[in-house]
């Protein structure tokens, strides 16, 4: 597969790096995606280099702010509990003053009452002391020609003495009532005068705390503001990263898509096939180095005879169609299943007079070998029909291929194998280890940043 299946599929490797800084200025001077097309890849991986410091620095600062953010908006949600706190002290120091309020009322009452009685009491005992005043007026003579005998008028005189003597001893009893009402009501006083002040602390205490959580509340908002802005930045940096990554990423015949669109892919193929998601994008980086020169054909008839493109010159043999091996009918078939015209869908062409060309899609795939795996590819992606030309679709189809070649054992030596075996075929152990070196020297660096992904 060496010579046909070319693969043009550049990953970038992901620099990592670390520190918090300031937040960088919105000119963005080093992290810069405005004028990054047909750029040197070495000029963007240093651009990239630079977004993904920026970018650590940026999301340090926003995870600071956040932080800070949820840690004043704590101290405002306490701050509310305080005020709830007061305002329902307040609400039961306002009831316990009102029901004292009453209690002083009743006593006031009380109080009102005994002093009507001892009134009323005043004025019968004065009327009481001149009635009996009037009977010792009375001389002998007086008493001996009054019409009542003389012991009903001495009874008369006893009846008025015991009364005043009642009237005297239940004056002391109101006296002792009402002083002990008057102690009552003045304990009450002092009662609520004590909640009273109470409530005003509590009162004061709750403007302080609402002061408090209004400079909370004006702080969090700028936290907020802050943060939103700081999102943004780092929005745009990974906007510019994503650019960059894109333009490094750009996939032959298949426009270009986002380096963590292929991670996904890849890692995804890794799950369905067991290749380490490294492995594949190690080997798609090597393919892409050896591809860069490789034209662009069109089939022309069934026999396998093609032009060039640019020029519409005849190419005579572009797909291999004899009794050995049927690229031509196989990429018919699979034109027809795709809904494809065959005449009109770019191969490659062959790199010399003695190698056929014909590969499809961004991974170069030569029919045959696509056909080949097929099956398994519809079992890995799910799908109904395979496409040489969806990303997706060429990504899991180099892992199904290596999975052939044993790359599923994930060992140095089996993927070492897999690698040459893939390149050279038979002859991998001659002519194949220089490739796998260079694979597995990618894919050394793809696993570091894959772990630095899954981290963060």
């Amino acid at each position: 597969m060496r010579s046909t299946t070319i693969y043009t599929l550049i990953v970038v490797l992901v620099t990592i790096s670390t520190g918090v800084l300031a937040i960088p200025s919105r000119s963005f001077a080093a992290c810069d995606a405005s004028n990054i097309i047909n750029k040197p890849e070495a000029e963007l991986q240093e651009y990239l280099k630079k977004c993904q410091e920026e970018e650590d620095k940026a999301k340090a600062l926003l995870d600071q702010t956040k932080t800070e953010v949820k840690t004043i908006d704590g101290v405002v949600k306490n701050l509310g509990t305080k005020i709830v706190t007061a305002e329902n002290t307040i609400k039961k120091k306002n009831a316990l003053i009102v029901e004292l309020g009453s209690e002083i009322r009743t006593r006031q009452a009380r109080i009102e009452a005994l002093e009507a009685d001892i009134v009323r009491g005043k004025e019968s005992l004065a009327e009481l002391i001149r009635r009996t005043n009037e009977v010792g007026d009375y001389t002998f003579a007086e008493v001996f020609l009054n019409t009542k005998n003389l012991s009903e008028f001495y009874v008369d005189i006893d009846n008025y003495t015991g009364i005043k003597t009642k009237l005297e001893l239940y004056f002391t009893q109101i006296r002792e009532v009402q002083e002990q009402t008057e102690n009552e009501k003045g304990e009450l006083s002092e009662k609520q005068n004590d909640e009273l002040d109470a409530k005003y602390v509590v009162e004061q205490e709750k403007k302080k705390v609402i002061v408090s959580q209004t400079d909370q509340k004006k702080l969090l908002s700028a936290k907020q503001s802050t943060a939103k802005v700081q999102a943004e930045t780092l929005a745009e940096i990974q906007k510019k990263s994503a650019a960059i990554r894109a333009e490094l990423f750009k996939l032959r015949d298949a426009g270009a898509i986002p380096f963590e669109d292929a991670l996904r892919y890849a890692q995804n193929a890794e799950r369905a096939t067991g290749v380490r998601a490294a492995f594949i994008l190690g080997i798609l980086r090597q393919e892409s180095n050896l591809g860069s020169n490789v034209g662009r054909c069109y089939l022309a008839d069934t026999a396998g005879n093609g032009k060039y493109i640019s020029t519409g010159g005849y190419v005579d043999g572009l797909m291999r169609e004899d009794a050995r091996r049927q690229d031509a009918t196989a990429f018919l078939t699979l034109m027809k299943k795709l809904g494809r015209d065959p005449y009109s869908t770019p191969v490659s062409c062959p790199i010399s007079s003695t190698t056929y060309g014909g590969a499809m899609g961004p991974t170069q795939f030569i029919p045959t070998t696509w056909m080949g795996i097929e099956a398994g590819l519809l079992a890995a992606l799910g799908v109904s029909a395979t496409d040489p030309w969806n990303p997706q679709h060429a990504i899991m189809a180099t892992a199904v291929y290596v999975k052939q070649l044993g790359a599923a054992k994930q060992t140095y030596t089996a993927e070492r194998e897999a690698a040459a075996r893939y390149y050279a075929g038979g002859n991998w152990a001659t002519m194949g280890l220089g490739y796998a070196a260079s694979v597995l020297n990618h894919a050394e660096g793809y696993q570091k940043n894959i772990d630095y992904l899954n981290q963060n």
